[in-house]
């Protein structure tokens, strides 16, 4: 007797979607969370697929994100910047949102910036990518998060994991994606590892006295690390003052003192940038999609392995065949279902 469940994609967002409405979640705020983890959970992503679920009842429960938001474009004629209130909801249906005009003025201006504010963080930032190489655009997406990343040479949590997602579009084929923290692994990655009672690589965190640590207990009531030492401490502070500072939003450390807990989903803004790669090419020989197409070939001809393609090929199974969960996961679904905002505490 398996003790696996295949769904198709479209029966596991109907599932994920019916807990979010039974918890209090207007359609559209618990469509697009839906549709999110879903997608996680299609592209074998299982830190960002339902394991994210219980931190937004647990969020919504607390109060820290509103269930029925309506989130608002903010338009300008003639400007390059897109600007939409989440409302204090979620960051995904403010995205959603904003996507068709943010396209519409890349295309007119070249370039051009979306900014969402007072929108609670949830999942990955390569949804929000893709979603612009789909209408052939490249795309740089970042946001802070709470502070629970020491700068290099600190000892005390004072950035986010600062994620940074790019991509670029390819034609008939999945575009060239990356997204990763800013911290040597999401946090995400920690809890899972506490989760199976499995020990940290070093390097990945430090304790709360300072000192290196791979017990997962310990990095969590710690620090992470930064990755690359000092560039990736730098990159972080970067995405503080662009995508914090910049849209008159939260930093990660005001993040944690508004929250005071990192058990559940962070409230801060959000900056998507698009570029036009045609605008920024035209007047200059040839074609910036089969240049890079070129660049791309020669990366695989030397061996090596462009980012996102266990993601992709991981999708292509799950397109054919279904989402494979655990007996536990489906159990996991069904009492989230059952009790919805009581599951949590």
């Amino acid at each position: 007797m398996s003790d696996n469940t295949t769904l198709t994609i479209p029966a596991l967002i109907e599932r994920v979607d019916a807990i979010f409405r039974k918890a209090g979640l207007n359609e559209i705020q618990a469509g697009a969370l839906a549709r999110v983890i879903a997608a996680g959970e299609r592209d074998a992503c299982k830190s960002h697929g339902i394991y994210r679920i219980e931190g937004a009842l647990r969020t919504v429960k607390a109060g820290k994100v509103k269930p029925d938001a309506v989130p608002e474009l903010l338009l300008q004629e003639g400007s390059a910047i897109v600007k939409v209130n989440a409302k204090g909801g979620f960051a995904n249906p403010a995205f959603e949102l904003a996507l068709p005009v943010l396209v519409e003025r890349a295309r007119s201006c070249g370039l051009a910036a979306l900014v969402i504010n007072d929108c609670t963080h949830f999942s990955a930032l390569w949804s929000e990518a893709e979603a612009l190489a789909e209408h052939g655009l490249a795309g740089l997406v970042m946001c802070p998060s709470y502070a629970t990343v020491a700068p290099t040479g600190g000892n005390k949590p004072l950035l986010g994991t600062n994620p940074f997602a790019f991509a670029w579009p390819r034609a008939g084929r999945p575009p060239y994606v990356f997204d990763f923290a800013t911290s040597v692994a999401a946090r995400g990655e920690i809890e899972l590892h506490r989760r199976a009672g499995k020990s940290l690589p070093e390097g990945w965190a430090i304790d709360a006295e300072g000192n290196p640590t791979t017990d997962p207990e310990a990095a969590l009531a710690g620090a992470m690390l930064p990755f690359g030492g000092h560039k990736g401490s730098a990159i972080g502070t970067m995405i503080e003052l662009l995508a914090g500072i910049m849209i008159g939003d939260l930093t990660s450390p005001e993040v944690l003192d508004y929250l005071g807990t990192t058990t559940l989903a962070p409230v801060h803004g959000e900056l998507i940038i698009a570029f036009s790669p045609e605008a920024f090419a035209a007047g200059r020989p040839g074609n910036p999609f089969a240049r890079a197409e070129t660049l791309f070939e020669a990366i695989v001809g030397q061996g090596a392995r462009l980012p996102s393609q266990r993601r992709y090929a991981a999708r292509a199974k799950s397109e054919a065949d279904g989402v494979m969960l655990t007996d536990a996961e489906i159990k996991q679904l069904e009492r989230l279902f059952a009790l919805g905002l009581e599951a949590v505490v």
